[in-house]
């Protein structure tokens, strides 16, 4: 079997007893980098101490540090010990386990998780779940907090403008977002749903509330869009929805404020693929007077091509295809700057003596690079980001150290 093991307690003693009744036990276990990559923090114990208390566990015959990477960190540990049997528990399983246990001659056994006979159920989720609510009543007593630190932010793929009616009207659609860990500086006027997020810290200064998150993104929406807002707009379902449904999630417009169907996946799988190709580029913020809205042109048929790359990027991140990612997040912002040029091009009310050709000067930059297979502003544009779809974060990262990579929020 296979694992991290930082938090080792009970749950895991048991697990390895229940699995030494078939036969001798060999465990691989995840090495630093590994944790570091697949977790987005340092483990509490370092690999040598986790291989050292493994390895006097009475039930295991042998451990090694496994030398992959990812979620089948452990293939070359499976190739070393050649085992009959490879067992994960029942939470743990996956179709890609399955199948490379079949292409090895290997037997896939999925066992339950049971706790010991008298003793407490445990898991490594409770566990952190029980040291993070320790913290945060110690940050409550005798911190001050950095307010707003921990509200997530969103990053919009495809679909940007259909949470509007005035867009959905002609045509239905989805949008298509990713909360994101505020892992970076969140900057105003970028795109990022900076005002929404500063509407949740009125309520929530620390960190969202552990309830429904469509539900959460109701609450949020409603009282971003009170009855009495002076300036009479109404801001899009989806920066509400963005900010508090994590992972990475679609919402479905049509003619509508509130979306009429929300649907959202936390497959690791799929949300490492976004993070191994999304990174962004901080550009000048929106400047004074920016709209985005002059000289907009909407019509059924652009409206329906923005449709019909949200459909088509979401499929093709589910199927995790780079090339068609990148071609339908391609053909969403196309579709978006084609009803809104001003995205690209804005105009500055007031201001007329603003010049806004650094946009288009930063988009034909990073266009032109080989290793970028797409680009989008996010939100409505006119400044902010540039976020980019590449070969490979780490390596654009590396050699663009004016990138960053994305976080995607998990729970």
């Amino acid at each position: 079997m296979s694992g991290c093991y930082d938090l080792l307690h009970s749950g895991h003693v048991e697990f390895f007893q229940q699995a030494s009744q078939f036969g001798d036990l060999y465990v691989g276990i995840g090495s630093d980098a590994t944790y570091q990559e697949y977790k987005h923090r340092k483990p509490m114990f370092p690999q040598e101490e986790r291989l050292f208390m493994v390895k006097n566990i009475k039930a295991v015959k042998e451990a090694y540090i496994n030398e992959g990477s990812g979620v089948i960190d452990f293939i070359p540990t499976l190739d070393l010990v050649k085992p009959d049997i490879f067992i994960v528990n029942a939470e743990g399983g996956s179709a890609e386990k399955r199948q490379l246990c079949e292409e090895r001659g290997i037997q896939y056994i999925e066992l339950e998780r049971t706790p010991h006979a008298g003793l407490e159920a445990r898991s490594s989720s409770s566990l952190k779940a029980a040291l993070s609510t320790q913290q945060e009543e110690t940050n409550q007593k005798s911190e001050t907090i950095n307010q707003g630190a921990g509200i997530p932010t969103r990053l919009d793929l495809a679909g940007t403008w259909i949470d509007q009616p005035y867009v959905s009207q002609y045509h239905p659609g989805w949008a298509i977002t990713i909360s994101l860990e505020p892992t970076f500086d969140v900057r105003d006027r970028c795109g990022l749903s900076t005002s929404t997020r500063k509407m949740i810290q009125k309520i929530w200064p620390v960190k969202l509330p552990k309830m429904d998150p469509e539900m959460l993104a109701r609450l949020v929406f409603c009282f971003e869009n009170n009855p009495e807002r002076e300036d009479g707009h109404i801001s899009g379902a989806q920066d509400s929805i963005g900010i508090c449904v994590p992972g990475l999630c679609r919402h479905y417009y049509d003619n509508n404020f509130w979306p009429k169907k929300v649907e959202n996946t936390n497959d690791e799988m799929t949300l490492r693929f976004l993070e191994e190709h999304l990174v962004m580029i901080p550009m000048e913020p929106r400047k004074p007077g920016c709209s985005v809205v002059e000289d907009k042109d909407i019509t059924p048929e652009k409206v329906r091509a923005l449709a019909e790359a949200a459909e088509a990027c979401w499929t093709a991140i589910l199927k995790k295809d780079l090339s068609a990612f990148a071609a339908a997040y391609k053909a969403s912002f196309e579709a978006q700057t084609a009803m809104f040029p001003g995205m690209v091009t804005p105009t500055y009310i007031g201001h007329p003596e603003e010049d806004n050709s650094y946009i288009r000067e930063a988009i034909a930059r990073y266009s032109a690079m080989d290793d970028v297979l797409a680009w989008k502003m996010p939100g409505a544009g006119g400044g902010g980001y540039l976020a980019l779809v590449v070969k490979d974060v780490k390596a654009f990262v590396e050699s663009h150290p004016e990138a960053f990579e994305l976080h995607i929020r998990r729970e």
